[in-house]
């Protein structure tokens, strides 16, 4: 029998609020398919966020290529790098997101993954578990 050479459906992440463009890297590369898992994860969790606050989210950084993220001075490890991340602003000081995120995740409506507190915005992502 005969494998069919149709391309496989692959379903683009997209949520209520958010489109895939929104993570494309700031230097204009798309997230590559193999990322989209980790985005639509990424999408579902912000979601959750957006609701407990009522506000948009906008999405400063989400996927990086490596070029990029070397560029900006990004970790070498960086959760960017695997469409995993987002440093989002929201209509609300980052010290109350940060604090919100925090309760969400302790609450378990949010995967407990990484919390980057910055003055101007707040990086969430969903690897393990840390803060900075």
């Amino acid at each position: 029998m005969k494998k069919s050479s149709k391309p496989k459906n692959v379903k683009i992440p997209s949520s209520k609020h958010f489109k895939i463009e929104e993570f494309h890297c700031n230097d204009g590369t798309p997230v590559p398919e193999e990322f989209y898992e980790n985005v639509q994860e990424l999408m579902d969790n912000l979601e959750i966020i957006r609701e407990h606050f009522g506000y948009p989210i906008k999405i400063n950084s989400g996927y990086r290529t490596p070029e990029y993220n070397n560029k900006i001075g990004g970790a070498t490890k960086s959760q960017h790098l695997t469409a995993s991340a987002a440093d989002i602003r929201m209509n609300v000081t980052p010290s109350k997101v940060q604090e919100g995120i925090k309760q969400l995740m302790e609450e378990g409506k949010i995967k407990k993954g990484g919390l980057g507190i910055y003055a101007n915005f707040t990086h969430y992502d969903i690897g393990k578990h840390r803060t900075w």
